[in-house]
């Protein structure tokens, strides 16, 4: 996937993202809220960059006018019932840059791509942990509606956290 937004550019991740991926992914509080441990050293990143690379699921989003990767939005597929209609938002953003935007515009472009016609797409999810109150409020902007709490089991936090569970489908997003 390679999408232009106003600011960003959406693309794959390359292996020389690695420093500005350490940058974010090393940061207290990017990685817990997303489910993860802190990414502490450049070659962890590095190990974990080339898994991301060989996944596919996860995109870079590029400052336009750096080229400075600041986070990235993962698309995955269905995890509870496989339907290959649905897919599933992630999302990390480097905390020098919340509250600008950006991953709000990430998220708009994404949808417009999978709501597209060329795509089969009809139901998108996103989750956050319930105390997450920033997630949920730019979840909540972008037209996702709640649907229910769930739980889910952190590996690398050994941790069960509380979540919200969010969708938007393809006919709410055309109404919009």
């Amino acid at each position: 996937m390679y999408l232009i937004a106003d600011r960003l550019i959406i693309r794959p991740f390359r292996h020389a993202d690695v420093k500005d991926i350490f940058a974010y992914c090393c940061q207290e509080d990017v990685g817990p809220h997303a489910g993860w441990k802190p990414i502490c050293s450049e070659q962890e990143t590095a190990a974990a960059l080339c898994g991301w690379i060989a996944e596919g699921h996860r995109h870079a989003l590029e400052l336009k006018s750096t080229g400075r990767v600041i986070g990235h939005i993962s698309i995955n597929p269905d995890s509870e019932e496989g339907r290959s209609d649905t897919r599933e938002l992630g999302a990390a953003l480097n905390d020098d840059f919340h509250h600008q935007g950006y991953m709000s515009e990430a998220i708009q472009a994404v949808l417009n791509q999978l709501f597209g016609k060329e795509n089969e797409v009809k139901i998108i999810w996103a989750c956050c942990f319930k105390d997450n109150v920033d997630s949920r409020k730019m979840i909540e902007r972008n037209g996702f509606h709640y649907m229910q709490d769930g739980l889910f089991h952190s590996i690398s936090l050994n941790q069960d956290f509380p979540s919200r569970e969010y969708r938007i489908t393809r006919q709410e997003w055309l109404n919009q």
